[in-house]
């Protein structure tokens, strides 16, 4: 196992050295250690994330390093990660300040879209006009295309 873990952290360096942004899944169906074991490999951007809202110094720490969350709920509806759409942590995470962007993960599989997934974060939690356009907006400003 330390083997792996060393070799993937030569990789993961390898990668940062030659220019490649580096984002990871991690805090979706494990807890926030996973986001915290991410974010200590490089990551700049973490998929899905949503365990954060379990620990309040990973959500201090995502939002002072400005390190967004990629949130799918639909997606986590779907595989269960979330039981109940009132029970999914967007509305929290956000509120919390930690930056994300609304994704639809894959939508053959899972049934949705991107303009599914903003009206959903609409209706189901609050989420305003001027919101949305700076969720939006974010996923420019993480991109990784610069």
């Amino acid at each position: 196992m330390r083997a792996a873990l060393l070799m993937l952290r030569q990789r993961l360096a390898f990668a940062k050295r030659s220019g490649l942004r580096l984002t990871a899944h991690a805090g979706e169906s494990m807890g926030p250690e996973s986001v915290w074991a991410a974010l200590e490999l490089g990551a700049e951007r973490i998929g899905h994330g949503i365990a954060a809202v379990r620990d309040p110094d990973l959500l201090r720490h995502l939002r002072e390093r400005d390190i967004p969350l990629e949130i799918c709920i639909t997606s986590n509806l779907v595989t269960g990660v979330v039981k109940r759409l009132e029970e999914h942590p967007v509305r929290r995470l956000y509120d919390a300040g930690v930056p994300i962007v609304l994704n639809s993960d894959d939508p053959a599989m899972f049934g949705c879209t991107l303009t599914d997934e903003y009206r959903l974060a609409a209706r189901a939690f609050g989420f305003t006009g001027a919101e949305l356009r700076g969720i939006a907006g974010n996923g420019f400003r993480y991109g990784f295309a610069c």
